[in-house]
Order: structure tokens, then sequence, then C-alpha cells
């Protein structure tokens, strides 16, 4: 008996047909009015914003100009602040040694903590938990400052005393924590104030991140026999590092313009201290929140000029930021 076999050949596949040349529309890429009135109003507010930001800068480096051509001492390096004297003298070295100082205690603080409680939410913790968890932090953002004024005048202020005699006695010998019995309105109360603060920013923006990261990346490394702290620290850190960063820099920018709660727990005045713990010091923000009202004509100029100061520190962060992202894009989630 004869067994034949039919071999049938494969059917080709329809070539794609170009699109129809009078078809201009599709040609342009802008098919409906309502791209176009999108693309018109997408781009009119990027046009917009450049233009709040360069008014911003011109009205500040006006203003400030005026105030240093007063000013009869180094603007950069007097400790002193008295643009009402005769004549003026004022300058910006306490509230930039302030206004970073605090600023670096609080990301000091809070980076690692926020990542920590990121990554527990969405990693160790039950589902019920992790949402439980997540709804506190979220209501921790939502807090006025002025209510963080609050609670960190009466009750923080108060009860660091126990921690500033542990820091004396164990790292005073390195004269940053020494401490000589003084009030706890220093720099570094306020550095953990803004730790708190900044806390749901950074830890919001990164659960987010590590919740993007590809289970098949985690699955993989579980499979070859990683832990679940080595899948962390290879599939999951390297993929929300950027993103990190950025919450970083978000919380970093809160920290630095922050006011009412600096101005109620901070004891400014203008003067450097080696050690954090010594009551006193400022920072741009509180300066301007505390002096601007009583200020007289050429008093809100060197403010403004300070606030300038502000401006540009804030932009060189951010620049900053982006650079780092930028030199670390194979970590980013688009190209995971």
């Amino acid at each position: 008996m004869d067994i034949t076999t039919d071999t049938q050949k494969p059917t080709p596949s329809p070539t794609p047909q170009p699109p129809a040349t009078g078809d201009k529309s599709a040609a342009r890429g802008v098919t409906r009015p309502g791209d176009r009135i999108f693309l018109g109003l997408s781009r009119g507010s990027g046009i917009l914003v450049l233009v709040i930001m360069a008014a911003i800068a011109a009205f500040l480096t006006y203003r400030a100009s005026i105030a240093i051509s007063e000013d009869e001492a180094n603007f950069f390096t007097t400790f002193e602040w008295n643009p009402t004297g005769s004549p003026p003298e004022f300058g910006i070295a306490v509230l930039v040694y302030g206004t970073v100082v605090s600023s670096i205690v609080a990301m000091a603080i809070a980076v690692p903590v926020s990542v920590g409680i990121a990554l527990f939410i969405t990693h160790y913790a039950p589902r019920k938990l992790g949402g439980l968890i997540g709804y506190v932090i979220d209501l921790l953002a939502a807090v006025p400052s002025i209510v963080y004024g609050l609670w960190g005048a009466l009750v923080l202020v108060p009860h660091l005393n126990g921690l500033y005699g542990w820091l004396d006695q164990y790292l005073g010998w390195t004269g940053v924590f020494e401490w000589n019995g003084g009030a706890g309105r220093s720099l570094f109360t306020v550095g953990i104030l803004l730790a708190i603060m900044i806390l749901p920013i950074i830890t919001n923006v990164s659960r987010e991140v590590f919740r993007q990261v590809p289970r098949m990346h985690e699955e993989a490394a579980l499979a070859l026999g990683a832990t679940r702290w080595e899948v962390i620290r290879m599939s999951v850190l390297p993929f929300g590092r950027s993103g990190v960063i950025s919450a970083s820099m978000l919380g970093l920018g809160r920290a630095l313009g922050e006011t009412m709660a600096v101005a109620m727990v901070l004891s400014p005045t203008f003067d450097i201290s080696a050690s954090l713990l010594d009551p006193g010091g400022g920072t741009f923000a509180q300066n301007i929140a505390s002096k601007f009202n009583e200020a007289t004509e050429m008093g809100r100029d060197a403010l403004i000029a300070s606030g300038l100061v502000l401006f540009v520190i804030t932009l060189l962060v951010n620049g900053g930021a982006r650079m780092i992202i930028a030199r670390r894009k194979e970590y980013s989630g688009a190209n995971a």
C-alpha cells in the first residue's frame, strides 16, 4: 500500500502597503484637531514654566544687585547681618553653613530609613501590613509645617538631652558632637526634624519605584539560589537606583527650603560652631521668614539677595541630580 504525504507550501505573508501619498494629515503625524490643541497646550505650558523661572531669576538678580552694591562687607564671608546699619554690613556665611549642614543631617537620617521602609513594604511585609504602613506614611506627608514646628519645639527639643549626652560621651572627642549642656535648639535638632518631614516624600517615591522591578528579574535570581537580601541587592536596588536618587533630591529640596518648622525650633545666631549640638546657627529660609516683616527697604533687598543664593543652590542640586541619573541611565526602569 502506497502512503503519500501531502506537502503544503507556506502561504506568503501579505506585503505591507505604503500609506497613500495623498494622506497629508497622516504624514504630518497630527490627524485630529484635538491633537493640535493638546500639542499647543503642552508646548505653551513648557514655555510658560521657562518664562516664570526666568522672571523669578531676573527679579531676584535685580533686587540682589541693589543690596550687594550697598554692602560694605563681603557678602559671602561676613558673619554678620546688619543691613540697616551705617554703613550696612551683612553676609551669608552663617546661612550657607546652617542650610547645608542641617540638610546633610536630614538626608543622612531620612534616606536610609526611607529606603528601608520602602523595601519592607514592597518585599517583606504582608499585603495588609504594608498597606497600613503606607497609609501612615501618606498621613505624615499631609501634616502642615507649623504642626511639625510646634511638635519639635514642645516635644522634640526637651527630650533630646539624653541623646545629646550619649553623643557627647562617646563622640564628643571629635568636636562635632561636643555638648556643653545647653538647650537642644541646634542644627542637629533641625536636621532630625527635617528628616521626619522629608521621610514620606522619599519613602513614597522609592516604594513606587521598587514596585516596578520586573518580576522575572527577581524570580531568576531566586532560581539561581539567591537569598531574599541578595535578590534585593542584585535586582531591586540597581533597578531603582535612579528613582531613589530622584526621591532623595525631592526631599533635599524640601529640606533646603523649609521655613516655619526650622524657625520655631532653631535658636538663631550669626555664629558658626564646630559642634552640631551647640545652640545657634541659621538657615536661608528661617532668616528670611523671621526678618522680612520688620525689614526696611534695604533689609528686604538683602534678604532677597540671600534668597537668590538659595535659588542658585537649589538649581545646582537639581542639576547635579540630573547628571547623576543620566550617568546611571542603564539602571532606569525604561531600560531594564
